[in-house]
């Protein structure tokens, strides 16, 4: 599709749209960004890479994190678009599949794709006076009025330099190149690290490797992802009124019942209270290492040929090392100056607005204790109630915009986080919510209400039921 028609082009070749807020990425978080900001009449348009939305559910998108056996780790109660439910035939743990064909369905019924540029990579943003020249990976080049970086926090992989390396005789890759468990078939596996996708992918060696190990820096608590019959977060959602610290006892206290003692599997007792960390949400890891189908390691000392020497001076034969040891955030396409980083994460005024560039927003940089995407419609509300007051002259824009540049809220809900660069911008669903309200409200801008969107879908498609 051409999306430059009718647009006045200078005599250097540069696309006037300093009108336009220009979103980039058309992963979860840009499709909540364009669906808010069409709703409020304001011109945007997107730039994806890839030939079609979904982000990094797409496995086919080059890059992406995704494997076959990849499943939602919040359940789809809680986890859809604001107005739009996921199926009532979705499972209570989508499949990777069915979370893309998702996506996909939202931007067909919001009529977002009319206003997406596929194939198109964007090779540099920079500032121009109060505007952003963009210039794409084809050499096409505009002017917008604003930038929505909503490119994702999972593209470029962390990879640890072990010693002795060199001398390994098996294979490593970083979990990002994993995709199916028949590359596990007949050979002695070893992940490293325990986030949600290192206990997915260890449970998938588990069924299909010789033998299948997880070599754990530090200890976790692991939430089954039913307690009681009902998915965790629904489970958990029901007690949002019970303050943090007393959750944090009455939850700690009942996962000691009903997981036992992990160190009895080999794991190391957890060094911090529950919810200090990102939950892990997995129960087939820890049926896997009472089976003897995986067997957890600590940390790694050193490779040598084609052993694995670990800290505790034990040492096992392995054939292939995942590195399931996360991503460092980037934003690629624009200088580093343009954002203040703490601990590799982009500081925002609530994980949304840069504070020395008004029409410089990010989406979908913050990691939380809970489902994202009816979060994204909300900070998508936010960021288009900004750019709309600012557009019509609106008092409000210059109080909040006193509020980007000096209010520092604490978001973590009274938890002590742990000091890691993953918790540096780590927010308290709840708190957060709390917040972002009472800054809504106080300026005027309205919540999002069922129904809002309605106007936005196709004909053909009859509108949800809230």
């Amino acid at each position: 599709m051409e999306l430059k028609n009718n647009q006045n082009i200078d005599s250097e070749g540069i696309i006037d749209k300093s009108d336009t807020i220009c979103i980039v990425g058309a992963g979860p978080a840009g499709l909540a960004m364009a669906r808010s900001l069409l709703s409020k009449g304001i011109p945007f348009q997107v730039f994806e890479r890839h030939s079609d939305v979904g982000g990094i559910w797409d496995i086919k998108n080059p890059g992406s994190p995704m494997y076959e056996s990849a499943h939602f780790i919040s359940s789809k109660y809680l986890s859809n678009y604001f107005d739009f439910p996921m199926p009532d035939e979705y499972p209570d743990y989508p499949s990777n599949r069915q979370i893309l064909n998702y996506h996909r369905e939202f931007a067909k019924v919001y009529n977002l794709y009319p206003n997406i540029q596929f194939n198109t990579e964007i090779k540099q943003i920079k500032r121009v006076d109060k505007h952003w020249f963009v210039e794409t990976g084809s050499g096409e080049k505009y002017l917008f009025g604003g930038i929505v970086c909503a490119s994702g926090i999972t593209w470029s992989p962390n990879i640890p330099t072990i010693e002795g390396q060199s001398s390994f005789t098996g294979k490593i890759l970083h979990s990002v190149n994993y995709k199916s468990s028949h590359l596990f078939q007949g050979k002695r596996v070893l992940v490293v690290g325990a986030g949600n996708s290192g206990c997915d992918i260890t449970c998938d060696a588990g069924a299909n490797a010789e033998q299948a190990y997880i070599s754990v820096r530090r200890g976790y608590h692991f939430i089954p992802k039913h307690i009681l019959g009902k998915p965790a977060d629904v489970f958990g959602d029901g007690a949002h009124w019970i303050p943090n610290w007393l959750s944090q006892f009455v939850l700690g206290k009942l996962l000691n019942l009903l997981v036992g003692d992990l160190t009895k599997l080999g794991l190391p007792a957890p060094d911090h209270k529950i919810f200090e960390t990102h939950p892990i949400i997995n129960d087939q890891l820890l049926h896997n290492l009472r089976h003897g189908d995986v067997i957890a390691k600590p940390d790694i000392e050193k490779l040598e040929g084609d052993f694995v020497i670990f800290k505790d001076g034990s040492k096992e034969k392995i054939d292939l090392i995942i590195l399931a040891t996360g991503y460092n955030w980037s934003i690629p396409y624009m200088e580093e100056s343009y954002f203040q980083w703490k601990q590799g994460r982009p500081e925002l005024y609530l994980t949304l607005f840069n504070r020395n560039y008004e029409n410089l927003y990010a989406l979908g940089y913050m990691e939380t204790d809970g489902g994202a995407y009816k979060m994204f419609d909300e900070m998508a509300n936010l960021i288009a109630s900004y750019i709309d007051a600012n557009r019509k002259g609106n008092p409000s824009a210059k109080r909040f915009a006193q509020l980007i540049q000096n209010d520092r809220p604490l978001l973590n809900g009274n938890i002590q986080y742990l000091n890691t660069g993953r918790h540096s911008v780590y927010v308290n669903q709840v708190a957060y919510k709390q917040y972002r309200s009472k800054i809504q409200k106080k300026m005027g801008w309205p919540e999002l209400k069922p129904g809002q969107f309605q106007d936005l879908m196709s004909p053909q498609v009859p509108p949800e039921k809230s």
